[in-house]
């Protein structure tokens, strides 16, 4: 071979050697771009999925609220019935019913055991501040019980 010739497959060989790194630092460097561009998209379709979301939930709400605003009239109108049923056949209210039955009689309050207290009434009893101390002399002041 000439000294010529191998100069040429040498530059030959430089430049698909050179071409094949340059394709390979296109691809390592294109796939972190790509990689991102998943992210994106798979960013872009949670975001949309989480909007979808916040409208339900707010539709729901809504829903909510009405179903309730139309229970409570309900239970008024229940009310009111029953109201006017109570008067025409003359027994009481259930209002007035219930309030009597949470008010005590004057008779049960009279046989209820008393409440205990946490002070003495004044009788010098076991709960008076003194009991059990011996009173001695005035002067004196008094010792500690001894054990």
């Amino acid at each position: 071979m000439d000294e010529t010739n191998i100069s040429w497959v040498l530059a030959a060989a430089c430049l698909l050697a050179g071409i094949g790194i340059g394709a390979l630092g296109y691809h390592l460097l294109n796939a972190s771009d790509g990689n991102t561009q998943r992210l994106r998209q798979r960013l872009a379709e949670r975001e949309r999925a989480l909007a979808e979301l916040k409208d339900g939930l707010g539709d729901s709400l809504e829903r909510i609220g009405q179903l309730a605003e139309s229970l409570r009239r309900e239970s008024q109108s229940l009310e009111q019935e029953a109201e006017t049923a109570s008067t025409t056949l003359g027994a009481p209210s259930l209002r007035r019913q219930a309030m009597d039955a949470a008010t005590p009689a004057p008779a049960e309050e009279a046989d209820a055991p008393a409440v205990p207290r946490d002070y003495a009434d004044g009788n010098r009893g076991t709960l008076s501040e003194d009991f059990g101390l011996k009173q001695s002399e005035e002067g004196a002041t008094p010792q500690p019980p001894r054990y």
